[in-house]
């Protein structure tokens, strides 16, 4: 499903971004199929609740829709979707930063560390397009 021009140029980066970008359609189908066992996960939260079920499931439908995104689309789209995934990831390091001191700091840590690192894969892909 990569881009032709970028599986020549065998960009390290490009490469990141097409497991990030596979990794957010795994995340986001687990998370909507099982929304409680993913919370539970993260550490913020067991037993039933509609309401928090309802928000997983909306960030579950955000990530498959940013994978898929970016894993389908081409050229100048494949870009875009680039750019969208970036912002997305540095409002969600931004949210990770601000509920630091309201949950656990190992919960705190995991979010900022892997939206933080998907930011950080994603400014490099948008840099890199950039400059070509």
């Amino acid at each position: 499903m990569a881009d032709e021009k970028e599986v020549k140029d065998g960009g390290r980066v490009d490469d990141l971004m097409i497991g990030v970008a596979r990794g957010r359609v795994a995340i986001g189908v687990a998370a909507f199929a099982l929304p409680g066992l993913t919370v539970k996960l993260m550490g913020m939260g067991g037993g039933s609740d509609a309401g928090r079920d309802y928000v997983t499931r909306m960030f579950a439908a955000r990530e498959i829709a940013l994978g898929a995104g970016y894993l389908l689309s081409k050229g100048p789209n494949r870009r875009l979707w680039a750019r969208l995934g970036l912002v997305v990831d540095s409002l969600d390091t931004v949210n990770g930063l601000k509920s630091r001191g309201r949950l656990p700091l190992w919960v705190t840590a995991g979010a900022v560390g892997v939206a933080g690192g998907t930011a950080a894969v994603g400014a490099a892909k948008v840099g890199r397009d950039l400059l070509r």
